[in-house]
């Protein structure tokens, strides 16, 4: 087909003259292979047709031609070390990025919610069926020695107090079936979180309230890239002490050899695998950019905090890291304060756009955060419990003084 006879096409073909069903299904079928148009998906497919038919001696003959790739998308924004696209991440992730190119995967994708929200969440019992496609990529991108590091928030089965096992259900089947390897499962406890569920912890009081996020690291190989040297935490008062005074080697109750070795500095104590970081922004430049533009806020938001740190322990600078979620780009820019190549992928155009205004700012941002730790009590066996009666029904009826 010439380049004459194309411009022809294209300006000869018109949706207006297509039932609105058939331009419903070609806009989400082009948005789906990542075609910038429906335009320029209707030429490609025209062209497939046009190639595939050759004649040799006045015989028609049909040649079998592979599936149209869709162009190389531009990136909606690029900065100093990264660049966000706008579209469906399965498809994006296939015509940007080769094969093994990938140090870090660090991402939040939508949970499975029983109730829908704003940003795209799927039902938790479709969840997994849903994730392959993206779990495909993820495994021909990533290095051998990369990580996957996924958080994902648990939910609730619909009108009962239990949980779903989706995001249980979805690490089996990253390690089952795309051969992921648990490098070592993470909790990020948002001390600021609301006592949710209402109807279960405020109204029936049968449950406590949900404050911890699941996160996965996961890995090719049981050796990923890694040093917890990284994220060293500022050492405790009386591991303080301890060190200034000297401590006596010994067997512990438990069994543990404390050697010589434990009074050693080592510049911080080792973090454990419960992270805890608040999730309290409420005033940022990012939101007021989104509410001065008419932007909507990403409701889902992780701090700064958690890809950083996962960022820090398991790459270098200049190591590419990729958010195939990326909401509000969080995670690209994380990455861009600590000098990491990073790409980020979002559906959303709005979410998109009010990212954006986070790479404005990048100079005046500190990664150093709060310095006082949280505060987390132990269980309070001291309460009285005789003159507070169990819920006898489990909560299966609303109490009377809740239903009037």
């Amino acid at each position: 087909m010439s380049r004459n006879a194309l411009k022809i096409h294209k300006k000869e073909l018109r949706l207006a003259d297509l039932h609105a069903p058939d331009i419903e299904s070609i806009q989400s079928e082009a948005a789906r292979l990542g075609y910038p148009n429906e335009m320029e998906y209707l030429v490609a497919l025209h062209r497939l047709a046009f190639e595939g038919i050759s004649r040799e001696n006045n015989t028609t003959q049909t040649v079998q031609k592979a599936k149209p790739l869709p162009p190389k998308p531009k990136p909606y924004f690029a900065t100093k070390y990264g660049e966000t696209y706008c579209g469906d991440s399965a498809v994006l992730m296939q015509s940007t990025l080769k094969p093994e190119s990938i140090d870090l995967i660090m991402t939040s994708p939508p949970f499975g919610l029983v109730r829908k929200k704003s940003y795209g969440n799927e039902e938790a019992d479709q969840y997994v069926e849903w994730f392959e496609q993206f779990a495909a990529q993820f495994q021909r991108v990533l290095k051998p020695t990369g990580s996957l590091v996924i958080d994902i928030g648990g939910s609730w089965n619909p009108g009962i107090p239990t949980r779903s096992l989706y995001h249980y259900d979805l690490l089996l089947m990253l390690c089952r079936k795309y051969k992921f390897h648990l490098a070592q499962e993470f909790y990020w406890w948002n001390p600021a979180k609301l006592p949710t569920p209402a109807e279960w912890v405020n109204v029936r009081r049968v449950r406590v309230k949900d404050a911890v996020n699941c996160i996965w690291w996961l890995s090719k190989t049981p050796f990923p890239k890694a040093s917890n040297r990284r994220v060293l935490q500022p050492y405790s008062s009386s591991m303080k002490h301890l060190l200034k005074r000297g401590y006596t080697p010994k067997i512990r109750p438990s069994g543990h050899d404390i050697s010589d070795k434990f009074q050693r500095d080592n510049g911080g104590a080792i973090p454990p695998n419960l992270i805890a970081l608040a999730n309290t922004e409420s005033n940022s430049s990012y939101q007021r950019y989104c509410k001065k533009l008419g932007l909507p806020v990403h409701p889902a938001r992780f701090p700064l905090g958690i890809p950083a740190f996962f960022i820090k322990m398991l790459t270098n600078p200049g190591y590419h890291v990729i958010d195939p979620f990326a909401g509000s780009c969080m995670t690209g820019y994380a990455a861009e304060i600590l000098g990491r190549q990073w790409t980020c992928f979002e559906l959303d155009e709005n979410f998109v756009a009010g990212a954006r205004v986070r790479f404005n700012e990048q100079d005046s941002v500190s990664l150093a955060g709060r310095s006082e730790p949280y505060g987390i009590c132990p269980p309070n066996l001291s309460a009285s419990d005789s003159d507070v009666p169990l819920v006898e029904d489990g909560g299966k009826r609303r109490p009377l003084a809740q239903t009037s």
